[in-house]
């Protein structure tokens, strides 16, 4: 089953596992829209993706509710729906113990990884998927699953995205189904921090003996966005190369 006639909004998609997703999306047949604080970013990311035929790019803050409105209003006017979600966006700007974690940073985190979530979901729901149905996929972190030394309220903040997914997939069930994937380190820039200069003794931990890619998180958003997932919703799938098998932490 393709996504053929399928109109995708990902958050966070100029690179990474946000712009791998959204080609994903797009070899499917299914037209994407991303978003990115960044315009020419976007536009690189466009010309990847084939040009305007395949996606449209719209800047500004995942956060922002002028920003929300316009995305889903871009979608509808130029591609007739809003059937598909993934909401990748995600910040962690901090490194180091909880107990020395500034307020005013943990409340911004809170407020773009999980609240503007809820807000992308219901602006979604609002415009098109109540009526028509459709399929939500939130970018959560195994760094949630368990002691993440250094990244805690990263891990926090993702533990109450998947807290938060199960709660959507219940309030919005049957129309829209709400799932969650949990990758571990993936080899992106926002990552970096986690293995750059030591990828080979990281890598040491994982059963699989490698690190993930954007392109293996981008096949399981595929996946639980399409019909072949039709019967579930609510969970959040780890994708980890064995990481968590071994008790492993992500910090």
């Amino acid at each position: 089953m393709s996504l053929k006639g399928k109109t995708a909004i990902v958050t966070g998609a100029s690179r990474g596992i946000g712009l791998a997703i959204a080609k994903r999306l797009v070899a499917d047949g299914a037209h994407v829209v991303i978003t990115g604080r960044k315009q020419d970013a976007l536009n690189e990311a466009i010309a990847d993706l084939g040009g305007r035929d395949y996606a449209l790019a719209v800047a500004g803050n995942a956060a922002d509710g002028e920003h929300r409105a316009s995305v889903v209003a871009a979608a509808v006017a130029t591609y007739g729906s809003v059937d598909l979600l993934v909401n990748n966006t995600g910040i962690n700007p901090i490194y180091g113990s909880l107990l020395d974690v500034d307020s005013a940073v943990a409340a911004k985190m809170v407020d773009t990884n999980v609240l503007a979530t809820i807000a992308w979901v219901k602006a979604c729901s609002d415009a098109w998927m109540r009526a028509h149905g459709g399929s939500v996929v939130n970018l959560s972190s195994v760094a949630g699953l368990s002691p993440s030394p250094g990244i805690g309220w990263y891990g926090a903040t993702k533990a109450m995205l998947s807290r938060v997914t199960a709660e959507l997939a219940v309030e919005l069930a049957p129309a829209i189904r709400v799932n969650a994937v949990a990758p571990a380190v993936v080899k992106t820039r926002f990552a970096g921090a986690l293995y750059e200069g030591r990828e080979e003794k990281v890598a040491a931990a994982y059963p699989l003996k490698r690190l993930g890619t954007p392109e293996d998180v981008a096949s399981l958003v595929w996946f639980l966005l399409s019909d072949e997932a039709s019967w579930i919703t609510g969970q959040t799938i780890t994708i980890d190369g064995g990481l968590t098998l071994n008790g492993g932490i992500t910090g």
